[in-house]
């Protein structure tokens, strides 16, 4: 049984992967905390564009 425990211990197989896994994982948290951010910068932008069209109809 000791044997069992020490060669898995050792056996680094699938620890790339993990590390892969992990960085993923990072990486969408970071897109989610960004997401409001986002969605508020869009929102202006659209709006201004909006806006825009608005008047430009407006005095044709």
């Amino acid at each position: 049984m000791t044997k069992l425990i020490n060669k898995l211990a050792r056996d680094r197989d699938g620890a790339t992967a993990i590390e892969y896994g992990l960085i993923a994982a990072f990486i969408a948290l970071a897109i989610v905390g960004a997401l409001p951010g986002i969605k508020t910068a869009l929102s202006g932008t659209f709006g201004k564009v909006n806006a825009q069209l608005t008047n430009a109809e407006a005095s044709n």
